[in-house]
């Protein structure tokens, strides 16, 4: 998925990558991938929606590498896809959790490290769910956009102190997770999943899905400092479709 890709492209710009999931064998497999390939990288079993989680996290990154200077905040499920009267209290708060939550616990730990660091750079990898919506949606296109309002007032609160905040928006990511939405779009929709795919590429200028790599590329760029004066700004990656 997206946080492999991500893993193994900043080992490749010589970051020491701290590798998080809540599969121990995943994040392992990871981890085992980057050092193979030359990098370096340690694997930490965590929930990022969780304080005690995320301490442990930031703690073992900071005694394996000296220092944070880079957030991506990746870590969410997408949740389920329901009319919103059908919506449970779970199904909501599992999924704001998943995806807005671990992005404030993440940064929340991460911050007093990166400002020890003499700053760096925040990335939440958002969607275009969170600024344009989507049906049968609404605790993902709630989450998400979250991240987004989260990183507007990051970026001012922290800019003083040297860290950027910034927001990748991708639109449909080619992988099993978006196989996963248009079945349940279809579903709910009543139309095959065949109509739902050219649906959505149909609203892309491109008429094409955006890759992982594309996010990864996009994600590398606002971490670095070719991207120094750029804070508080979303990235949409999206195969041209428009915002809103």
């Amino acid at each position: 998925g997206i946080g492999r890709a991500l893993s193994l492209r900043f080992a490749q710009e010589n970051a020491a990558v701290i590798c998080a999931a809540r599969s121990a064998d995943l994040v392992r497999e990871t981890a085992d991938l980057v050092t193979k390939a030359g990098g370096r990288a340690i694997a930490v079993t965590c929930d990022a929606a969780k304080e005690d989680d995320v301490k442990r996290l930031i703690a073992d990154g900071i005694k394996a590498f000296g220092r944070i200077t880079t957030l991506i905040n990746n870590a969410g499920d997408g949740g389920p896809t329901k009319p919103v009267q059908d919506y449970t209290m779970d199904d909501w708060l599992y999924t704001i959790h998943s995806c807005l939550t671990s992005s404030y616990v993440c940064t929340r730990f991460a911050v007093p490290e990166m400002i020890k660091a003499g700053g760096g750079a925040i990335v939440n990898i958002s969607s275009g769910a969170g600024r344009r919506g989507l049906p049968y949606r609404i605790g993902y296109c709630s989450a998400k956009a979250g991240q987004v309002g989260m990183a507007y007032g990051l970026a001012l609160e922290l800019g003083p102190q040297g860290i950027r905040v910034n927001v990748v928006a991708p639109g449909a990511v080619e992988g099993d997770r978006i196989d996963r939405v248009i079945a349940g779009q279809a579903q709910v929709r009543g139309v095959s999943e065949e109509a739902m795919r050219r649906s959505m590429l149909e609203r892309s200028p491109l008429k094409r899905m955006t890759t992982a790599g594309d996010i990864v590329e996009a994600a590398l760029f606002l971490a670095s400092d070719l991207a120094k004066n750029i804070s508080g700004q979303v990235l949409a990656v999206n195969a041209g479709e428009p915002a809103g």
